[in-house]
């Protein structure tokens, strides 16, 4: 049997190319930190490496995000303590502001934080896909596997949310 498609180095290597950083923002928006979302990115195309020829190219997309969704929440416990312990050990750097001013952004930041990380899962991540990451409708449907009004009933419903929450 002829190994073609994801197992074919230039393939992998271009499909790696165009995938990479999307998946690697999508864990991170998804799960708030950045070396995991970098790590299980990595995981998940050493995975598909390693099952290239039971992958194909079409589904190759697919399968990158379910290995890295499923080993990012077996490391949630861990991730926990560490959000926790680096939320503690946060040094304050100084600033020119008054102490009121800073007082006030850090509580906004830290309502905003609240109320985005109160979302729901799938609309936490449609909305930062859009607001952070620049995502089109149509690329975020693809990426989560979903079609477009779906994408658009997430992100309505986490504004919805967002403004509700943070005008309280």
């Amino acid at each position: 049997m002829n190994k073609i498609g994801v197992c074919e180095e230039r393939v992998y290597s271009r499909f790696f190319q165009s995938n990479v950083k999307v998946l690697r923002n999508h864990l991170l928006y998804k799960f708030g930190n950045e070396e995991q979302a970098n790590d299980m990115a990595q995981e998940a195309f050493i995975k598909l490496w390693e099952n290239c020829s039971e992958v194909p190219l079409e589904k190759a997309k697919s399968f990158i995000y379910k290995v890295a969704n499923n080993a990012t929440l077996n490391k949630i416990a861990h991730q926990k303590v560490v959000v926790a312990f680096a939320q503690k050990t946060n040094p304050m750097h100084h600033t020119n502001e008054s102490p009121e001013f800073i007082l006030e952004h850090e509580q906004f930041k830290t309502k905003l934080e609240k109320a985005i990380q109160n979302l729901t899962e799938s609309q936490r991540t449609a909305f930062l896909l859009n607001r952070i990451d620049g995502k089109k409708y149509s690329e975020i449907a693809e990426i989560l596997d979903i079609s477009v009004k779906a994408v658009e009933k997430r992100i309505s419903g986490a504004l919805f949310s967002l403004r509700k929450e943070i005008s309280i």
